[in-house]
């Protein structure tokens, strides 16, 4: 079964089987506009939550992305690295930026589920 959660920071993390695999979200993907250079972890890197774990660059501003998880980098999104704007495109889907086997599973239950991030983006100023 797959969990899906988010951040506030508009990071989401899907975790399956093990697997936890990170991007940011539909909203981020629209507010920064044209997504122009994406900066990737390496893989084997640990990551502590809250930690910045890429960087990505559109035509309005730099953003950091951060870890809504702790963990090990298992494997990066070279596509995004070679085309930034696939992230644009699905940025919950293809434009994922690494995956993760995750230290802390236990972190997930301290992030908002669909239903709650949704709420959450209600109340933003946008």
């Amino acid at each position: 079964m797959t969990v899906l959660r988010f951040t506030n920071e508009h990071e989401w993390i899907s975790f399956d089987e093990g697997t936890a695999t990170v991007g940011i979200t539909d909203f981020a993907a629209h507010q920064l506009g044209d997504i122009v250079f994406v900066e990737l972890p390496e893989v084997g890197k640990t990551i502590a939550k809250a930690a910045q774990a890429a960087v990505v660059e559109s035509v309005k501003a730099a953003s950091e992305v951060y870890s809504p998880a702790s963990g090990t980098v298992t494997a990066i999104n070279q596509a995004i690295v070679d085309q930034p704007g696939n992230v644009n495109e699905s940025p919950e889907g293809a434009g994922w930026f690494y995956k993760m086997s995750l230290s802390a599973p236990g972190e997930l239950s301290g992030l908002m589920d669909k239903e709650a991030y949704d709420a959450y983006l209600k109340t933003l100023d946008h």
